[in-house]
């Protein structure tokens, strides 16, 4: 069992810098491959940046690339999303997921584990 809590959500303006934060328990964070998904209101949620279970392999949506970083750290067991150039259409509720896979996958369907999410707003 893996439980996720993410944090570092909040208001930006546009073109401002966030890092969100997604802690994970469970001895068997390192094994788990994790991604991070937004939904914003009215629309479908969506895959924004996986990363493998070593850390070498990552994948980001093409909204996203350029711009935004995931990465991981073991000895925190804490996954990150580092955005930057934020835009007002990048506003949205951030999921952090775990897979009990090595490799990270753009469906939703393919994770295990959850977190509750946090509120990123960005402003004209």
């Amino acid at each position: 069992q893996v439980q996720v809590v993410e944090s570092g959500g909040g208001l930006v303006q546009a073109g401002g810098s966030l890092r969100l934060s997604c802690a994970a328990s469970g001895r068997t964070f390192n094994t788990y491959a994790m991604a991070w998904f937004r939904q914003a209101p009215g629309k479908e949620r969506e895959f924004v940046a996986g990363i493998s279970w070593s850390g070498g392999g990552t994948n980001y949506a093409q909204f996203v690339k350029g711009r935004f970083t995931i990465s991981r750290d073991y000895a925190k067991n804490t996954l990150f999303l580092q955005m930057s150039s934020l835009k007002p259409e990048d506003t949205a509720v951030y999921y952090c997921a775990a897979r009990k896979n090595p490799l990270p996958n753009p469906r939703s369907d393919a994770y295990d584990y959850w977190g509750q999410g946090t509120q990123v707003t960005v402003s004209s």
